[in-house]
């Protein structure tokens, strides 16, 4: 339960953050940390794949 509630208040730290940028900002950031994640799953699958 602490760890959702720790969870939460993150979240709402960041969504506060997001708030005061401008949209642009917002954007970019969003797009930088969604390749990130696409990058970070196709290197997973791979090393699935060749164990």
């Amino acid at each position: 339960m602490l760890v959702l509630v720790a969870a939460l208040l993150l979240l709402g730290i960041a969504l506060g953050a997001v708030a005061q940028l401008p949209v642009q900002v917002s954007l970019a950031a969003g797009a930088v940390i969604g390749c990130w994640l696409l990058i970070f799953a196709a290197r997973e699958r791979h090393a699935r794949r060749t164990r």
